[in-house]
């Protein structure tokens, strides 16, 4: 009933699908992100600049408190915040009710020292970045695995490219399922590099209050350290009130350009199917048309392809807006980084499908051999070709006339080769003996050559 009543498709339709995002960006894992924020902050204040007394025993009983933390724990930090209207003073309250509780009252007003609310939030949002940008990281890598699959056992099934939709010199299946895998290898690299970055500097960023407090203390360095050592995620020093959200739009940037790769994928994978050049596995009890028995449709890359679009439009906004802010804050980056789990959701969604499209497919040669030898005229670049090593009089022109926009046959060819008269007997051999479907260059050296790179 909670799903069919679902607002939108991520906690509906697709919740299967989307499951494993909820500890990382529902509302419950921005809260669950800030309460470590805030405890690491404080295990920092008491370990590393000594402001805090606290015996190792009491921090291990104060992380507890994280062990123990879950939706229902967060449900109390809501009903907090329906008193403050205030999120992070929220958990703020809650952290210092439970350090009462665990007999560390003296450690309370300890709690959140020196911060402002981005210094939670933007060091939460970073965590959640990383561990969101590993799962997609993940999914991408189960969709280059299936792809390189496929181009291993595909590596020397010649087909008929298209370019411009029309016939063009021949491939191979396992060269055109390389060329994806290795682009989709180069965005999941360039998202692998993004270095993920926060800041924890004060109210305007100049650690105004931590030095008023305790001016003798390296505030700088100490800020460093923390988010370096105790959060994982790379320093950011200059920032107004907020962080200027670099980082994320680097993120989501390289993540359009790894939707681009996987939407181009469902794409062909598309145009395939419908030449016949795949078949696509059969369901039991599967319908392809509510009037047209007969029909089995490419869902799986066209749910792919779409999904993945929403995820673009959403990544494009959030990148750029998140890189504007009025003066030093205003919250118009609030509500948008809240809305940073529904393209994580539309993102894995086209991941999924892509995959299962790419788990459902069958090549079927015959199909590929019937186009290239309806495409005799494909030889006609080899020909001509020929005849320029060998200086035959206007080469191209020749082979221009007697093939555009006509059909040939291998007999046609045939005796254009024995007409030639400056190429020698040797080479009109190899020409004559020459089939589309033998015409695919180096495809086959190049699979291998993309395998034996990768350590494959």
């Amino acid at each position: 009933m909670e799903k069919i009543c679902a607002l939108g498709v991520l906690d509906g339709r697709y919740r299967r699908l989307t499951e494993d995002l909820r500890d990382i960006f529902s509302e419950y894992g921005l809260i669950r992100h800030r309460l470590v924020v805030e405890l690491r902050w404080l295990r920092f204040l008491v370990e590393r600049l000594k402001l805090v007394r606290l015996s190792p025993e009491e921090l291990d009983r104060m992380d507890g408190m994280l062990a123990d933390f879950g939706p229902e724990e967060a449900l109390k930090i809501k009903a907090i915040e329906r008193v403050t209207n205030h999120d992070v003073k929220a958990v703020e309250y809650y952290i210092k009710e439970r350090l009462e509780g665990l007999g560390l009252g003296d450690a309370r007003e300890w709690v959140h020292f020196a911060c402002t609310s981005d210094d939670i939030n933007n060091t939460a949002y970073a965590l959640m970045l990383r561990e969101g940008r590993d799962f997609i990281l993940a999914r991408g890598q189960e969709v280059l695995e299936a792809l390189e699959g496929l181009a291993r056992t595909t590596r020397s099934a010649a087909m008929m490219s298209r370019t411009h939709g029309q016939p063009a010199t021949p491939t191979t299946m396992g060269k055109e399922m390389v060329n994806f895998a290795w682009r989709l290898r180069e965005e999941m690299k360039g998202l692998r590099a993004v270095e993920i970055g926060a800041k924890m500097n004060g109210a305007t960023g100049n650690f105004n209050a931590h030095a008023a407090a305790f001016p003798e203390v390296d505030w700088i360095g100490a800020s460093e350290v923390f988010v370096s050592e105790y959060l994982k995620v790379s320093p950011l020093l200059y920032s107004t009130q907020i962080n200027p959200n670099h980082s994320i739009a680097q993120v989501l940037h390289a993540m359009v350009r790894m939707a681009g790769v996987l939407m181009d994928l469902d794409r062909d994978m598309w145009g395939y199917i419908s030449l016949g050049y795949f078949r696509q596995r059969l369901k039991e009890g599967e319908v392809g048309s509510s009037t047209m028995p007969h029909k089995v449709n490419p869902i799986d890359f066209e749910n792919g392809e779409g999904n993945l679009g929403l995820a673009v439009a959403l990544m494009e906004h959030m990148a750029f807006k998140l890189l504007q802010s009025r003066f030093q804050r205003d919250l118009t980056d609030s509500t948008v980084l809240r809305n940073m789990g529904a393209l994580f959701g539309y993102m894995t969604i086209g991941c999924r499908n892509t995959l299962k499209g790419l788990g459902k497919v069958a090549l079927d040669p015959l199909r590929l051999e019937e186009d290239l030898a309806a495409n005799p005229e494909l030889l006609a670049e080899p020909v001509q070709t020929v005849m320029r090593v060998y200086g035959e009089e206007n080469p191209y022109e020749k082979l221009k006339e007697l093939t555009r926009g006509r059909k040939m046959t291998l007999e046609d060819f045939g005796r254009l080769i024995d007409s030639l008269e400056k190429v020698p007997e040797e080479a009109k051999a190899g020409l004559r003996r020459l089939t589309p479907a033998a015409y695919v260059g180096l495809a086959e050296a190049l699979v291998d050559r993309y395998f034996s790179e990768n350590g494959k």
